[in-house]
Order: C-alpha cells, then sequence, then structure tokens
C-alpha cells in the first residue's frame, strides 16, 4: 500500500492524530538538537557571541513552535468549543501584556474592562456560534466606536486620542486577530468535514516556517536594513527568502488542505506576507514603548517570556488567511 493510500485510509481524527505525532516528533528531535548544540563551549570572541546569540534565539522559537502545538493539540482532543476557549485565554493574556507596558490613566478604566470583560468574551462567543458576518465587524465597527465613548464619559481629555488609539490597536492585534485562529475551525468545506484542524496547522507551519527562515537568512545574508530604527535585522533579502520558504512549504502541504497546489502556494504567500510583516509593526510598537520583548526585561505578567512576541505574526496572518479563504471559496 503507497503513503498516499494509507493516508486516504484513515478517518479524519486518525489523520489529525498522525500529524500531530510527526509534529511532537520533529519539535522532540529538534530540542535534542538545540540542546547537544548548546552544550558545545563557544569561543570567546566575536563570532561565538553570534552562536551564542543564535541559539537563543532559535530556543525561543522552539519554546513558541511547542507552546502552539501544545494548545492546539489540546483544543483538537476537547473538542472545538474548548479550542475556542483556550484561545481566548491566549487573547486575554496577550492583551495584558501589551496594556501593561502602555501607560494608563484612571479614565481608561471602564474602556479597559469593557475590553477585557465585554468585548473578548463577546467576540470569541461570535466565533464558537459562527456568526460570521458580526464577528467579522464587531470590533472594527461596533467597538472602535464604543470604545472613544467610554473614554469620554469618564472626564479625562488629557492625551485622549492617543490612549483610545493604544486601546483599540491592542484590541485589534490581540483578541480580533486572534480570534481567527479557532475560527478556521468551523469553517465549512464541502466534502472536507472533520479536517478543520489541517487548516489551523497549515497557517501555523507556513508563518512559524516564515518566520525561521527569514530570521537565519538575515544572519547569513547581511544587508542594509530596511527600517534600521525599528529592526536591525530586517531586510528585503531575508524577507523575500522566508516568504519563498514558507510559500514552498504550503505549496508541498497542499495535500494535507482542501486547496490545489497552486492555491495552497497563494495562500501561504499570503499569510507569510502578512506575518512577516506584521511581526515587524509589532517591533515599531515595541520600539515606541522602549522595550526588546512584551514580557519585559525579565518574565512577563503571563510568567513566559513574551507570549505576545510568540504569536504577533500570527495575529496578524490569522485575519489575512481567514477571509482571504472565505472570499476566494465563496464560504
Amino acid at each position: 500500500m503507497s503513503f498516499n493510500a494509507f493516508l486516504r485510509s484513515l478517518t479524519p481524527d486518525e489523520q489529525v492524530a498522525l500529524v500531530f505525532v510527526v509534529l511532537f516528533g520533529l519539535l522532540l528531535l529538534a530540542s535534542v538538537v538545540l540542546f547537544t548544540a548548546s552544550q558545545r563551549e563557544q569561543p570567546d570572541n566575536e563570532e561565538g557571541r553570534r552562536r551564542t546569540e543564535l541559539l537563543v534565539d532559535l530556543r525561543e522559537l522552539l519554546q513558541a513552535s511547542w507552546m502552539m502545538t501544545a494548545v492546539f493539540w489540546i483544543g483538537w482532543a476537547m473538542g472545538e468549543t474548548v479550542a475556542t476557549v483556550l484561545f481566548a485565554l491566549v487573547a486575554f493574556f496577550t492583551l495584558r501584556e501589551f496594556i501593561t507596558l502602555s501607560p494608563t490613566r484612571r479614565g481608561d478604566h471602564r474602556s479597559l474592562i469593557l475590553a477585557f470583560f465585554v468585548v473578548l468574551p463577546v467576540q470569541f462567543w461570535l466565533v464558537a456560534s459562527r456568526h460570521f458576518d458580526l464577528f467579522t465587524v464587531f470590533i472594527p465597527v461596533y467597538v472602535f466606536l464604543a470604545l472613544p465613548v467610554t473614554s469620554a464619559l469618564a472626564d479625562d481629555p488629557q492625551r485622549f486620542l492617543e490612549r483610545t488609539a493604544k486601546l483599540q490597536w491592542g484590541i485589534m492585534v490581540c483578541v480580533y486577530g486572534m480570534s481567527h485562529v479557532p475560527a478556521l475551525l468551523l469553517l465549512s468545506f464541502p466534502g472536507w468535514n472533520g479536517r478543520q484542524a489541517f487548516l489551523v496547522f497549515f497557517v501555523v507551519l507556513v508563518v512559524q516556517t516564515c518566520m525561521v527562515a527569514q530570521h537565519l537568512a538575515a544572519r547569513r545574508f547581511s544587508r542594509r536594513p530596511v527600517a534600521p530604527n525599528v529592526s536591525s535585522s530586517f531586510n528585503w533579502i531575508s524577507w523575500a527568502i522566508g516568504v519563498l520558504a514558507g510559500g514552498l512549504v504550503g505549496g508541498v502541504l497542499s495535500a494535507m488542505t482542501p486547496f490545489k497546489p497552486g492555491q495552497a502556494l497563494g495562500m501561504a504567500l499570503i499569510a507569510c506576507v502578512a506575518g512577516s510583516l506584521g511581526h515587524l509593526v509589532m517591533k515599531a510598537l515595541k520600539r515606541d514603548r522602549g522595550v526588546t520583548n512584551w514580557g519585559g526585561q525579565a518574565r512577563s505578567v503571563t510568567g513566559a517570556t513574551g507570549l505576545l512576541d510568540r504569536v504577533d505574526a500570527l495575529c496578524f496572518a490569522a485575519p489575512i488567511f481567514f477571509h482571504s479563504v472565505r472570499w476566494y471559496f465563496n464560504l
């Protein structure tokens, strides 16, 4: 029996389980290789310092991959409702990190309560209940108009525009962007029911591949950065390599999606462009806040080393990918 025939003989749940086995196996192998490399003594020179920095960066990327894979596995094992709740918790903690490192005033308290305890749960409830039309416009239309009203009623006009924009931007990235990840589990393709988890794997894998390839290419091919005050490593050569690598991985993974190879390549490129440029935007926000990562210099408010740092590219890629898929396939 060929491998493709073997895959087709599996049920959707068995196919998803096989993907998780492969993912956890690859992550375990990568962890062993990285641990072995980190035990080698590095020379006390510039080359040694660069290798040490590379190992640290790779360790952070690997930790992010472990975390997201574990969240996906728990969500898949427990069902769509639990998956939506898990991603709502991720959105809660990322928004908390964003707000914690942004100055607030007493006049913002009502808006913050509205954001955390009304907007966030309502947005994810709309996802779970499949109200896709309202879910799409709830935050960018209704919430964006309601938040300034709430802040104005607090009678604190000092830096009103800056404070309102900061909260709106945090909600847009952390809540709106993240809510599109579990929404992928609810898309209904004709003849493809029970396999929606593959869409989540697809977008996460291509975006992570893009970010890793871009990071490695930036270290290999030194070029003048496009925006040196935002990122010292972002240049068009490394960016193009990262996007191309993610796109090619997407094309190869077309068999695990409802897409044809050309469609998978196109959707992967869309996700990679959105995620990589979104990551650059979040770097600009960090420079504005004067921090190197969203968890601060030590540990983040979530107990991790910056949860938002690990999912910022996904927060940008997920909504663009979701709406591109819905538009192209008329779902």
